[in-house]
């Protein structure tokens, strides 16, 4: 692990992700390849066990917001996340086969351990595309988990309550 990188597993913590595509090019610049990435979140979460409390795709990074898989640590379900997008984006897009890899290899996890921490991150992650200027309000954006707080509305990936 590079140093000064420090991840701190086994707390019963939820873990604010971050990581990004390769050279924070648009990768999942299509409504196409975030359905395809939002799937594939779906079936690591349903195969690794983890609380999936909050994400938004954006088209050169993705934010979760997830409890800890039961048996495994979240690098490693991040891992198998990341290695069954590329595999399958690379098949599908021109661009991402030519490119040496599809994500960074390092990810940002942050541990959220308090109520008021985890409301500022699902904020921050449901604002990201309205910030960035590709909506101008956060329900327009259905690859986050915006309505499910707002509507109730699971949208693309279910959302677990913790």
């Amino acid at each position: 692990m590079p140093q000064g990188l420090k991840r701190i597993y086994g707390q019963s913590h939820l873990h604010f992700i971050t990581f990004s595509c390769y050279r924070r090019m648009a990768l999942l610049g299509s409504p196409d390849s975030r359905d395809v990435f939002a799937k594939l979140l779906d079936q690591v979460r349903g195969r690794f066990g983890f609380a999936l409390v909050g994400y938004v795709v954006m088209p050169e990074h993705v934010h979760l917001l997830a409890g800890e898989p039961a048996a495994h640590s979240p690098s490693v379900a991040l891992q198998m996340l990341k290695q069954e997008t590329s595999r399958r984006m690379r098949m599908r897009d021109e661009v991402a086969e030519s490119l040496p890899q599809f994500w960074e290899r390092r990810f940002y996890d942050f541990n959220v351990w308090s109520q008021r921490k985890k409301l500022e991150k699902l904020d921050y992650m449901h604002m990201n595309p309205v910030k960035r200027g590709l909506v101008s309000d956060p329900q327009e954006w259905p690859w986050s988990s915006f309505l499910f707080y707002t509507r109730g509305e699971h949208g693309r990936i279910r959302i677990d309550l913790v």
